[in-house]
């Protein structure tokens, strides 16, 4: 197993195949950015593969593919096949702003991935574009309806709370993943590059106490996914809501992920610059026991924690160049 030198197990490697989004959601890329890695620069697929292949030889039982959005790479799904061949891989999952989901769902399905995070900040079409910038709600939504046909064995809707502009949607999206049997993730926004830092920080703890009061939420004890949200549920369990609270309530003691960006840096905490490139090493023909030495490498230098709240203009790169 994976090991830091604070005693974290590192079992999760979150995998981005691209920096190349087709939205720009306020949150994570400024409108008009055009600092996207050239496709030249990105690993192949068949290096991720390798990648994720000495991961799980090391230990890592989770993968996550994520972006940018993953779904504009093409072979993703045989992406996914070939790490879920990998001996010991218990869970593939992927995070997609859902634009795409409809055309891929049920081949991703085929090909091992079990689990679904899908971004949708709002029900409302003209809050939709005003976070995101495109008129994509009517898609979205079809990708969802297509991936709960196909049979993911769980579906989270990913939501970013933000202040006088979806805050007043929590109930419908409550109300919604009740109806579909979806589970509502609800995230702070990070200090990530500029156009995250313009945004005012909504804490999600007041957040939680309305939600408490209005569904009857009592805390659930247990992991739904290995990540780091913490989960309430109503009593009759019709509703799951998580809370992934990197501002107000962070979880970095127990922290056990690693982030690949798509040009080959494995990132080592989200909130530090702290990285190490694995793509030179592949080109220069390293075998499989020189990446895993790297790789083991690489995780004691893992930092024991972020510092959005006491240094929140450090990280200048997009959420999508490192990967979500």
């Amino acid at each position: 197993m994976l090991t830091d030198t604070f005693g974290r197990t590192i079992d999760y490697l979150r995998i981005s195949v691209t920096d190349r989004c087709d939205l720009r959601c306020t949150y994570c890329l400024p409108q008009g950015f055009k600092g996207f890695a050239v496709p030249k620069d990105w690993l192949t697929l068949e290096e991720t593969a390798r990648i994720a292949a000495a991961f799980a030889r090391l230990g890592t039982k989770r993968f996550r593919l994520t972006g940018g959005e993953p779904l504009l790479r093409k072979g993703l799904a045989d992406l996914a096949a070939d790490i879920a061949r990998c001996e010991g891989v218990e869970d593939i999952s992927l995070t997609t702003n859902g634009t795409q989901l409809a055309k891929h769902a049920r081949a991703l399905r085929e090909a091992g991935v079990r689990r679904l995070n899908i971004s949708l900040d709002s029900l409302r079409g003209d809050c939709v574009k005003q976070i995101t910038g495109a008129d994509c709600l009517p898609q979205v939504l079809e990708g969802i309806e297509t991936a709960k046909a196909a049979g993911f064995e769980r579906i989270k809707i990913n939501m970013v709370p933000l202040k006088g502009i979806n805050d007043a949607d929590l109930d419908d999206m409550a109300a919604f993943c009740i109806r579909h049997g979806f589970i509502l993730n609800l995230i702070e926004a990070m200090p990530m590059g500029s156009t995250g830092q313009e945004h005012a920080n909504v804490s999600l703890q007041p957040v939680l106490a309305q939600l408490q009061q209005k569904f009857g939420l009592i805390p659930f004890e247990g992991s739904i996914g290995g990540g780091p949200a913490r989960y309430w549920k109503s009593a009759d369990s019709s509703f799951t809501l998580g809370l992934i609270t990197p501002m107000s309530r962070h979880f970095c003691a127990t922290c056990n992920r690693v982030r690949l960006s798509a040009t080959g840096n494995l990132h080592l905490c989200l909130g530090q610059e702290d990285k190490v490139a694995l793509r030179p090493l592949l080109r220069d023909g390293c075998t499989d026991a020189e990446l895993e030495t790297a790789i083991r490498e690489a995780v004691m230098r893992k930092p024991e924690k972020h510092e959005f709240v006491e240094n929140p203009k450090k990280i200048i790169r997009v959420m999508a160049a490192t990967g979500g």
